[in-house]
């Protein structure tokens, strides 16, 4: 019964949970927080592929597709066949060709000295680190002949390669017979390549001094202390510390010597004598633009790039099995 005085109200207790104390609520700026936290852990993900983005859309536009449609156009034939599927058929007149035959020999003789192109950069790789005589020089001259194009070096060599030129001067004034470098077929080819390492070997020399950046010294202290000879050294210490780098200059070596030696070849040889230093590369310009063939000459593409897949992971297999065993 009302008497005129007001009740004072009575405030309602805060809910409570069945088990557990009064829900209370998060802050706003606490839930600001969280949110901006969440989205910068989402965004940090995100972001290497955003980041890789732009060069994976360079490699597909300007790489893969390229590729398929390359392979795609294999199939098809040439002349009055053009733009019909046939198949096959290029592939087998490629591997009936004498030409392509010869090509493909000449790429298993490149695998064979691939070891000695790379080889070659990697002693003098060594000898500039370790600081042998004469390592001002080597760093100081390395790089001149990669800067040079193979169009230049091609006909410098054929001068120095002549029959009657100052090689074979040399020889002649030693009691060696004359050889005829660039007319023999047996020779032709030897000839060639080693121009071609010549020319090239001084990009596979400045990774090597990169990969020699990365390496440990207090290792080399340690061989040096134990009294490693320099053989020992490099295959106990340097070539484990260096697999890597190993790995990737044989790589692109490979892919150099199998697709960069069109300028050589075409300067020097022509693809003779007899067609003694016919390469892919060399065999899928021939077809493409002297005997209107561009179905074969992409077929011969294709071959090409399942032998550079196919020996880039064999090289990477026995390299690794090779340091793990060393």
């Amino acid at each position: 019964m009302s008497n005129g005085i007001s009740q004072p109200s009575v405030r309602q207790a805060p809910a409570r949970r069945a088990d557990g104390p009064p829900a209370q609520r998060q802050p706003r700026g606490a839930a600001g927080r969280s949110r901006r936290t969440r989205a910068g852990s989402r965004g940090e993900r995100l972001a290497p592929y955003v980041l890789v983005a732009p060069a994976i859309l360079i490699i597909v536009l300007l790489r893969l597709w390229p590729l398929s449609l390359g392979v795609n156009f294999s199939f098809t034939g040439d002349g009055a066949r053009d733009g019909t599927s046939v198949g096959l058929d290029n592939y087998a007149d490629l591997f009936h060709d004498p030409l392509f035959q010869t090509a493909l020999r000449n790429v298993g003789l490149l695998v064979l000295l691939l070891p000695i192109a790379v080889a070659i950069p990697g002693l003098l790789a060594t000898f500039i680190h370790l600081r042998v005589p004469g390592h001002r020089f080597f760093r100081s001259v390395y790089f001149f002949p990669a800067v040079l194009s193979p169009v230049i070096v091609g006909a410098i060599f054929n001068l120095l390669l002549a029959f009657d030129g100052p090689v074979n001067a040399v020889l002649g004034s030693v009691g060696l017979g004359p050889v005829d470098w660039l007319g023999d077929p047996d020779v032709a080819m030897f000839a060639v390549v080693g121009v071609h390492v010549w020319a090239t070997f001084g990009m596979a020399l400045v990774v090597f001094l990169a990969g020699f950046a990365t390496l440990d010294g207090a290792l080399l202290d340690a061989a040096r202390v134990d009294g490693a000879s320099l053989p020992q050294t490099i295959w106990h210490v340097i070539i484990p510390g260096l697999s890597r780098t190993i790995q990737f200059v044989f790589v692109t070596t490979m892919i150099g010597m199998l697709t960069s030696m069109f300028g050589l070849l075409y300067v020097m040889t022509s693809g003779g004598p007899e067609g003694s230093t016919y390469l892919p590369e060399y065999y899928i310009w021939i077809q493409q633009g002297q005997m209107n063939r561009p179905a074969l000459a992409s077929a011969a593409s294709t071959v090409l790039f399942v032998i550079m897949l196919v020996v880039g992971l064999l090289q990477l297999s026995l390299l690794r099995r090779a340091v793990k065993e060393s």
